[in-house]
Order: C-alpha cells, then sequence, then structure tokens
C-alpha cells in the first residue's frame, strides 16, 4: 500500500467516528427519553415510541439510509449524504439505547420511588436525583455495547456515497487491484476503535459501575 492510499483509509476512519460519534451523541439521550416516555406510559407517545422502536430495530440500516436519502428529498427537505448517514445512524441506535435504558428501569427499585414520593419529589426530581445517577452506571456496559455495534454498522452509509473507511478501502482495492490490502488495514482501523471504547468502558466502569465506591 502507498502512503497516500493509507491517507485515505485515514480519512475514511474520521468520517467513520464523525458520522457514529454524533449519531451516538444524539441517539442516548433520545433513547433515554423515549424510554421514560415507555417507562412512564404516557398516553398516546408511549404508544408511538413502541412503534417507533420496533420499527427501527427491525428495518436494516441499508434500506433505512436508502429510505432517507431518496424519500426526504420528495417531501422538499434537501439531505445531504453526511445528513442523511447521521439521521440514520441516530435513528437505529436510538431505538436500541432505549431497550437498554428501559431495561434498567423496569428493574430499579419501586421503594426508592415511593420513599421519595413520600417527601414530596416531583417526577423531574426524582429523575435527577435518584434514577438517572443509578440507571446511567447499569446501563453503560449495554450503551457501550450498543456503540460499537453501530461503529461496525456505520459501512451502511457507504451505498449514499459517504466515503467512511470500508467505502475507502473498496475503492483503493479497486485501483490498485489489490484488495486485501486495504482491507485488511480497515479492519485493524475498526478493530483499534471498537478497542478504545471497550478500554473507555472498562476505566469508566471500574470508577462509576455497579458496585463501585465512587
Amino acid at each position: 500500500m502507498t502512503a497516500n492510499a493509507f491517507i485515505s483509509l485515514l480519512q475514511g476512519a474520521s468520517v467513520t467516528l464523525i458520522i457514529s460519534l454524533s449519531g451516538i451523541a444524539i441517539g442516548v439521550p433520545l433513547g433515554l427519553a423515549i424510554a421514560l416516555i415507555r417507562w412512564r406510559r404516557v398516553p398516546v407517545l408511549s404508544q408511538f415510541a413502541a412503534v417507533y422502536v420496533s420499527l427501527m430495530r427491525s428495518t436494516p440500516a441499508v434500506t433505512l439510509c436508502l429510505l432517507i436519502f431518496f424519500a426526504v428529498p420528495t417531501l422538499g427537505i434537501e439531505v445531504g449524504a453526511w445528513t442523511a448517514g447521521i439521521l440514520t445512524l441516530t435513528l437505529v441506535t436510538s431505538a436500541f439505547n432505549s431497550e437498554v435504558w428501559r431495561a434498567g428501569l423496569l428493574n430499579f427499585s419501586r421503594e426508592q420511588l415511593e420513599a421519595s414520593r413520600a417527601f414530596g419529589m416531583t417526577p423531574f426530581l426524582q429523575l435527577r436525583r435518584i434514577i438517572f445517577p443509578q440507571l446511567w452506571r447499569t446501563s453503560l456496559p449495554g450503551l457501550v455495547n450498543e456503540a460499537t455495534l453501530l461503529i461496525k454498522a456505520s459501512p451502511a452509509i457507504a451505498v449514499i456515497g459517504v466515503a467512511e473507511i470500508t467505502r475507502a478501502a473498496t475503492r483503493i482495492g479497486a485501483q490498485t487491484y489489490e484488495p486485501l490490502p486495504p482491507m485488511l488495514v480497515a479492519t485493524g482501523i475498526y478493530v483499534a476503535i471498537i478497542l478504545v471504547f471497550v478500554g473507555m468502558q472498562r476505566i469508566v466502569g471500574r470508577y462509576y459501575g455497579p458496585g463501585s465506591t465512587a
């Protein structure tokens, strides 16, 4: 592989990271909001959220990406490739994140909630001072796992022309007629990114995870 090919792969890696991290940054709090709506059984919104989660979990990322990129402009809304990619990953990960958050909420101690109500806490105050500080610790491993799955699913956005890692490797292989070297390097980059995520989870989990004293 030439230096230029390696630089192209690093550029693809930066695109993968930017779009994936954008999806994660929006999808994690959005998933929490969806989980809270279902957990609180908010009328109408709860049913809508359940349908949304089912649809997003059952739709392949590639199909969703093509649908957003080609269908949304027919409504008069211009959507660029990057925007469609971020929107796709956000929608997908928010649905899976909501299930991670909801599992934590369903296992939350009812005694603590009843005690906080006895002290006159509002639902928002319960969430901020009692639920969330414990919930994010128990949900952290599941959220990191979903983040790694999202990064591995990010090549789906290549179908609309976004030059992420896999597309960059494919293009280099087509130009040089040697597809194996760029694919091996691309695989190594994916592994390195995932290992960084897992390492960060272990560090955070060590200090703030379940059973920690921090």
